[in-house]
């Protein structure tokens, strides 16, 4: 498996999330859109760079095991610091077309047992998803 950035390894995790129901909504495109355009942690990310990283990520699932490689890969690229942020990030995206899919739930904890997120923090981390992207 190739090493990937760290700015990757975020785009990977937020188009995982957006995938793992087999659609990817225009909201969650959106989202992704504009985390990468928004959030420091982008802020040196070549942002034209985005839907090439989206479709290497999404070939890359497309491999029999291809989401085990993508989080192994991801896990390899983000360093202590932004495992936090790509657990924020892939919430944001599973809350962005205000319904959370099953499949989105079960990749969630992937996520987190993956990258090391104890479930204390993964819970304010969910609920201030669930806040962000809240409805009248």
């Amino acid at each position: 498996m190739p090493a990937i950035s760290h700015h990757t390894a975020l785009v990977y995790v937020m188009v995982i999330v957006s995938a793992a129901d087999g659609e990817m909504t225009d909201a969650e495109l959106h989202v992704i859109g504009e985390l990468t355009r928004l959030l420091p942690v982008f802020a040196d990310f070549e942002k034209d760079l985005l839907p090439a990283t989206a479709e290497a990520c999404a070939e890359l699932l497309d491999d029999d095991d291809g989401l085990e490689n993508a989080l192994v890969m991801i896990k390899e690229a983000l360093p202590a610091r932004l495992r936090e942020t790509a657990y924020a990030l892939a919430c944001d995206v599973a809350a962005a077309d205000g319904a959370v899919h099953q499949e989105e739930l079960r990749l969630l904890e992937m996520i987190r047992h993956q990258v090391g997120i104890d479930r204390l923090t993964a819970a304010a981390i969910e609920r201030a998803a669930r806040a962000r992207f809240a409805t009248a």
